[in-house]
């Protein structure tokens, strides 16, 4: 719903409501905005302010002495002396004020009609701020929930930790294995891992009694937990250098036991 309110907010149906131009259906559903969201009646109250101090900054008021000069004139004059004016055109001294008063009207109700559209479209930028920053705290704050629940499994009193280091073969690898037999989760933390080349990759596997299960592939440049499958009777795990698409041709370069 959200996101519906978004997108009215950055049409012009309460500007084409505030000066009638709305459709039946456009004015139903602009009511429906203002009358159910607080945020759709505060942009239309804005917009009614706005138009209003408009209408004062262009409001002129006419000398009263104007009306009273333009009657007595009709009531003085004859055929004779309107023909000569006419012949003469000349134009009054009101008639030329009030043009100017129009036209310096006109003039301002553009300008603040264009300064008006512009605090909109600010208003409307602010508004996708918000919107953007709500959606970030509400990604870290799930990010935060996932790491906590994470960090909880590792602190937990029953899991055990295992630093694999590498053999002769990978000197410098380093990472550590947490496994909680009794809620069943392994999981692992790359620390370092030697560069390889472009067609080899880090593998970890678990040894059984009877067999060697692939559990996935190690990245370096993914330096957060990995979940790896949990297996119960598994004896250790060991990784390997090997070749993507080739699971039979493969290198162990690190090892640990995971019975005692």
């Amino acid at each position: 719903m959200e996101t519906k309110l978004h997108s009215f907010l950055n049409s012009n149906l309460l500007n084409k409501y505030l000066v009638g131009e709305t459709t039946l259906q456009e004015t139903q559903e602009v009511e429906h905005y203002i009358k159910s969201y607080p945020e759709a009646a505060e942009a239309y109250e804005k917009l009614q302010n706005n138009l209003e101090i408009i209408a004062k900054a262009g409001a002129v008021d006419v000398p009263k002495h104007v009306l009273n000069n333009i009657l007595e004139e009709l009531d003085n004059s004859n055929d004779a002396k309107v023909i000569q004016l006419v012949q003469h055109k000349k134009t009054p001294w009101y008639s030329i004020a009030a043009s100017a008063a129009a036209v310096l009207f006109a003039a301002s109700t553009l300008f603040l009609y264009q300064k008006n559209l512009k605090l909109n479209d600010e208003n409307n930028v602010v508004v996708d701020e918000i919107f953007d920053l709500r959606s970030d705290i509400e990604n870290n704050n799930a990010k935060l929930d996932q790491l906590a629940a994470e960090l909880s499994k590792l602190n937990h009193p029953d899991a055990r930790k295992y630093l694999i280091n590498g053999n002769d073969r990978a000197k410098d690898l380093k990472t550590v294995a947490y496994i909680n037999p009794v809620e069943k989760t392994s999981m692992i933390d790359v620390i370092k891992l030697p560069e390889l080349p472009a067609d080899q990759q880090y593998e970890i596997w678990a040894e059984l009694q009877d067999r060697m299960v692939h559990l996935g592939i190690l990245d370096e440049s993914q330096r957060t937990l990995k979940q790896i499958p949990y297996l119960e009777d598994a004896l250790a795990l060991s990784i390997k250098i090997g070749t993507e698409g080739d699971p039979d041709n493969s290198t162990e370069v690190a090892e640990i036991s995971l019975k005692e």
